[in-house]
């Protein structure tokens, strides 16, 4: 099979397509023919070196869909042609991935392998942002940091179908409409942390309830400026490079602080048909909407990471296992 390989930690240059063997599922595994993989910023980060399980060489990419290809002694509930999904499976850059039973989701007829592969890393962890981590209640206010984005573009919606109002934050002007077409009440165009005064003016003067930052340390502070008093921040992303740091004694108007570890919403297999059902029926009823914004081939992965790293980007990004 093909499979992109990192053989030395570096730049989107380290990704190359090679010949492996085709795996073989063991007991309570799955044999799967990927047709997608999600490219995530968290791929980037084990391209360096960060958050590996396993060490040098290594398969990267934690998510897709396809179809199962052979079932394992001991599985139950599948059978070859079924089609599946998956998250936090490493191993998903590849033609082929053995998965674990108990961390496939079926994936219903009427939903495309690009939309569920879509779907599992940034639905689940925008679920767990709204229904977890700050679970505001119509009449809210939230301010969303990249909008435009995968994660942000969910997370958009999501809170509006609970009735809050979203201030979305974009990094450059012509990120604004896709943020708008998300839901987007009003929308800041910020490349850093000169949107407080903005978000206050939009408040009188109150701030929001919640905050939803992936940006990085440069904008903690001011997150935390633009929170009302007992206010949430939702911070989320790998802590690549410069990590936030806060004195608890520092943190103003009474305010929580939130980092949203996916594991700990998703943690039984039961939450996580739980809450990709609940993700996979908005989408077939056209609550939300998933944008899949960029289509690459396996041996196009190095210029998915570049496009990806770049900021440049809105919506998901898939590599297509069967080109």
């Amino acid at each position: 099979m093909r499979a992109v390989v990192v053989e030395e930690f570096g730049g989107p240059d380290v990704l190359r397509v090679r010949e492996l063997p085709d795996p073989e599922p063991g007991p309570g595994e799955l044999l799967v023919d990927v047709d997608f993989a999600g490219v995530n910023f968290m791929d980037t980060g084990s391209r360096v070196g960060y958050g590996l399980p396993r060490g040098l060489p290594f398969v990267p990419g934690v998510e897709g869909a396809g179809r199962v290809a052979a079932v394992g002694p001991g599985v139950s509930g599948f059978a070859v042609g079924d089609r599946v999904a998956w998250v936090y499976v490493y191993g998903s850059y590849a033609e082929k991935i053995v998965v674990p039973a108990d961390q496939a989701v079926p994936v219903p007829d009427d939903l495309p392998s690009d939309v569920a592969a879509a779907t599992m890393m940034q639905g689940l962890t925008a679920h767990h942002f709204v229904t977890e981590s700050a679970p505001l209640a119509e009449g809210g206010t939230a301010l969303v940091h990249a909008a435009a984005g995968g994660v942000g573009r969910m997370v958009v919606q999501l809170l509006k179908l609970r009735g809050v109002r979203v201030i979305g934050l974009v990094s450059r002007e012509e990120k604004a409409a896709a943020a708008k077409a998300a839901g987007a009440d009003e929308v800041l165009v910020s490349s850093g942390g000169d949107f407080t005064d903005r978000v206050a003016e939009l408040t009188g003067g109150q701030g929001v309830h919640a905050v939803f930052d992936g940006g990085g340390a440069g904008t903690f502070q001011p997150s935390l400026d633009a929170l009302r008093r007992s206010g949430t921040l939702v911070y989320y992303g790998p802590l690549i490079g410069d990590v936030p740091t806060v004195r608890m004694t520092d943190l103003p108007k009474s305010v929580k602080v939130a980092y949203a570890v996916f594991a700990d919403h998703i943690h039984t297999r039961e939450l996580l048909l739980k809450h990709t059902g609940d993700l996979f029926d908005l989408i077939r009823e056209g609550s939300l909407r998933v944008d899949v914004t960029g289509r690459y081939p396996l041996a196009a992965a190095e210029q998915a990471h570049v496009d990806i790293e770049s900021r440049r980007t809105s919506g998901k990004l898939l590599l297509d296992a069967r080109r």
